[in-house]
């Protein structure tokens, strides 16, 4: 009798745990420590990673722009940047591309030559500076229908006085 009672409590054991609901979460966590003597990054790190849409306006068929903040700091000189590659959306079709102009602190951004984004005086004690992504309207002014894909890839050096 005993025997029979153990393995009945054994099998209403096993069958029990097969029943048992099991959730599972999995996520990434990481952490970027800037230098303090060289560092640009984003001044909210939550959009960096992620796609961004750019706005567009039904009533007047018009693309907006990207703003975003960085902090920049470069204690011993000032800050140059330069683009990475051409920076453009596309639909797949090279004549609908859409050229996107780069805007960092106010300066133009290419992808041939680094240019002075920030100075010296400016960056020694750190400064928020504006990123902003400017779509260039089509030459006939038309944007044409479809989803766009692009990317937009900067590089930044700490510049030391001569």
């Amino acid at each position: 009798m005993f025997r029979k009672l153990m393995v009945l409590m054994v099998s209403a054991v096993a069958c029990h745990s097969a029943f048992a609901a099991r959730e599972v979460h999995h996520f990434e966590v990481f952490v970027t420590i800037p230098s303090q003597a060289f560092y640009v990054i984003p001044a909210d790190s939550g959009w960096i990673h992620r796609e961004q849409q750019l706005p567009w306006n039904l009533v007047t068929s018009t693309l907006g722009s990207l703003r975003k903040y960085f902090d920049v700091k470069n204690e011993a000189g000032s800050i140059e940047a330069r683009l990475e590659g051409r920076p453009y959306l596309s639909n797949g079709t090279d004549a609908h591309d859409i050229g996107l102009r780069v805007l960092f602190n106010g300066h133009v951004l290419n992808e041939l030559t680094s240019s002075e984004v920030v100075s010296m005086s400016d960056a020694a004690p750190g400064k928020r500076v504006l990123l902003e992504i400017v779509p260039m309207p089509p030459v006939d002014g038309v944007y044409k229908p479809g989803n766009y894909f692009g990317s937009v890839n900067m590089m930044f050096n700490a510049v030391l006085p001569k």
